[in-house]
């Protein structure tokens, strides 16, 4: 059956820096690429420099005069995201948008990062958390929006606080229910202590959705020899237009959550079909592991000390950046 178009209209980026994880393939690219079309300068930290560089390229191709560049960024690893803020502070130019979208999903075995965490904690929650806390002082001299992208993963679960590293039950999907259940309440404590504590920035959630892309496919690093049945059977349904999106549709609930003028701090953005499958990006209730303030609290202290991070040191006095306020 012919698929019904789904877009949105992305409003002018032009003179806004604009960082975002994870794009060099699937979901990520395609945002990369409507935000270049929309004039911003783009960073896109990658892991893979020669994936990086490839999917710079089609985003010049696609949006011609693109501005953007590549930095290296590995968030399985608290140094290499330590290092990137590092860089930036240095450049010194005001941060306008940060799509927090990189993600890895469900490697058959336990798998640990560089500092010993278990990957999807590490990866999707922790070093984002990082990365938030060392683009701070940027983050604030842009007045930015930042949009944290979780899952429909985390419309039910909890934090296993017994055994927060999975180290004595690995379990790939709880592991990473709990990561985007984390990452969500981090992204919706971030809003309120910023009101509360006049940050001057906005954060807010989105969910793509399913569809199509790698997070299931085969992944040689995270032990997966071949494309799972989820997979496989989303790929199906996308190709008929049934239940899910396409990346194309799943890429519109994180457009809408960082670039619309009418989208708000402390809200979620997912597709508003069947289930929040697919379909056209909507403001959506916010989950239920979500809502409980005091377990927010709870994983932005934890989180804070897991990461070796301070956010009360991060967010200090406003500094002098170039282009404060632009």
């Amino acid at each position: 059956m012919p698929r019904t178009q789904i877009d949105l209209t992305v409003p002018s980026l032009a003179g806004k820096r604009a960082v975002l994880s994870g794009g060099s393939d699937g979901i990520g690219l395609e945002i990369a690429k409507r935000l270049a079309a929309a004039g911003a300068e783009l960073l896109l930290p990658v892991r893979n420099q020669g994936k990086g560089q490839a999917a710079a390229a089609e985003i010049r191709a696609a949006a011609p005069g693109a501005t953007v560049l590549l930095h290296a960024l590995d968030l399985s690893s608290l140094d290499s995201v330590a290092a990137l803020g590092a860089t930036l502070r240095a450049e010194g130019a005001p941060i306008h948008l940060l799509i927090n979208n990189a993600g890895v999903m469900t490697p058959p075995e336990r798998q640990t990062t560089a500092d010993g965490y278990e990957l999807q904690m590490g990866t999707n929650h922790l070093g984002h958390v990082a990365l938030v806390a060392h683009l701070m002082p940027l983050l604030r001299a842009g007045r930015a929006r930042i949009t944290s992208q979780i899952s429909i993963a985390a419309a039910s679960g909890s934090i296993n606080w017994d055994d927060l590293n999975w180290e004595r039950s690995y379990h790939g999907g709880n592991a990473y229910r709990q990561s985007k259940i984390a990452f969500g309440l981090f992204g919706l404590e971030l809003d309120r202590r910023s009101k509360a504590l006049g940050w001057g920035i906005t954060s807010n959630l989105s969910h793509p959705g399913v569809a199509p892309t790698s997070l299931l496919a085969a992944r040689a690093e995270l032990g997966r020899d071949r494309d799972t049945v989820g997979v496989r059977v989303i790929r199906a349904l996308s190709k008929r237009g049934l239940l899910a999106g396409t990346v194309q549709s799943a890429a519109l609930p994180a457009l809408l959550a960082a670039t619309s003028p009418d989208a708000e701090g402390g809200l979620l953005y997912g597709p508003r079909g069947f289930q929040h499958l697919g379909g056209a990006p909507a403001e959506q209730p916010l989950y239920k592991p979500l809502r409980d303030e005091e377990e927010a609290k709870r994983i932005w202290l934890a989180s804070e000390k897991l990461a070796g991070v301070s956010f009360a040191d991060a967010a200090g006095d406003l500094p002098s950046v170039a282009g404060a306020g632009d």
